[in-house]
């Protein structure tokens, strides 16, 4: 702090947030200690097991939704081990954790830890706002920076030929952006670029590429000169997979946009005329309570109802995710069922990548 007692810019943003390395610790011990007890702790255990079924079943897709704030809370690298072993063949988020999270350390930049709790916090909102600071719960970002990221969208978004494309589309060229410039820096984006492994977002403007194309749009106004997004191109290719593998399971993190989209392709594949069976498989890590009757705390079993999840291997742990995931996907990574499972490289089964100008 100053000699007035203000903190500055500088010593906000020092800490920086480090991501969890599921490689580094076993987990496998805990589970099976877990699975003879109770609560969410056996809870949790029998999600291990299911996410163990998932992989050892070779006939089976791996669908990774992600809701709330994950990559800034330190689940990258995590989730970059699933991508990079073939232990998750498709990804349906958020934009905040794709775009503004993951593509924005992708392009240097970092999240940090803030100071104190955001119970009794040293610095309030309004001076975080005066220094540019921008807050999640108890993680800061640096708004100059991801002004920055919301400025190299459109520059992605400038060097692709005028058309409407799937979000899948256009993160696949961020992605090759990511490979072009930023190599040698770990992420999701770049990971499934690499691995071919497609990332659905499909409220695709709630994030920093949606300040990107509202840039990129207003620059070229005129209709057939710009870059629009079509959703429903989204829902469309995410569905081709469903019809592709026909068995499916889901790993979901959190509710919200990404859990509906994901269960849905079972009822848009039986509209399409296909005899598409329910997600084989699913797990939920969650939070939310479902007796306010809103999605994201829904049961799986509420979803069977609606013919997108089967019953007999479905699961749902209620806990925080950054608590729970790290044990699952720890747990999954050295029990090994994941070793001689393909790459399905979806990514090269959908549409032609994005034309450059």
């Amino acid at each position: 702090m100053t000699s007035s007692g203000k903190w500055t810019k500088q010593e906000l943003l020092s800490r920086p947030v480090e991501h969890v390395d599921i490689t580094r610790v076993d987990a496998r011990a805990l589970v099976d200690g877990m699975r003879h007890t109770a609560f969410q702790a056996r809870n949790l255990a029998r999600a291990a097991d299911i996410y163990g079924m998932m992989l050892a079943d070779k006939d089976c897709a791996v669908v990774l939704t992600l809701a709330g704030s994950m990559v800034s809370a330190g689940l990258k690298k995590t989730i970059v081990t699933l991508i990079e072993n073939n232990m998750v063949d498709a990804i349906v988020s958020t934009g905040a954790n794709i775009v503004d999270q993951d593509f924005f350390e992708g392009l240097g930049f970092r999240h940090y830890m803030a100071p104190g709790s955001p119970e009794a916090p040293p610095v309030d909102d309004t001076t975080l706002r005066d220094l540019a600071i921008d807050r999640i719960y108890d993680t800061y970002i640096d708004e100059d920076q991801l002004r920055i990221c919301d400025d190299v969208t459109r520059k992605v978004f400038d060097s692709c030929a005028p058309g409407a494309y799937s979000s899948r589309e256009l993160i696949d060229q961020m992605g090759a952006y990511l490979a072009e410039h930023h190599a040698n820096i770990p992420g999701i984006v770049l990971a499934c670029h690499k691995k071919r492994v497609p990332i659905f977002v499909p409220a695709f403007s709630d994030c920093s590429a949606g300040f990107g194309i509202v840039m990129h749009q207003v620059e070229r106004p005129e209709p057939g000169t710009h870059v629009a997004f079509d959703s429903g191109k989204d829902f469309r290719e995410l569905t081709q997979l469903k019809l592709k593998v026909k068995d499916t399971g889901l790993l979901m993190l959190g509710g919200g946009v990404p859990k509906n989209f994901a269960q849905d392709i079972v009822v848009a594949a039986e509209l399409l005329g296909h005899e598409a069976p329910m997600h084989k498989y699913a797990i939920q890590l969650t939070v939310a309570d479902s007796r306010d009757g809103a999605l994201s705390g829904s049961t799986l079993r509420e979803a069977c109802s609606w013919g997108k999840v089967d019953v007999v291997h479905e699961q749902m742990v209620f806990g925080e995710a950054t608590t729970t995931f790290p044990i699952l996907a720890s747990d999954a990574y050295h029990r090994g069922l994941w070793k001689g499972r393909p790459a399905r490289k979806f990514a090269d089964l959908l549409d032609q990548p994005v034309v450059a100008r």
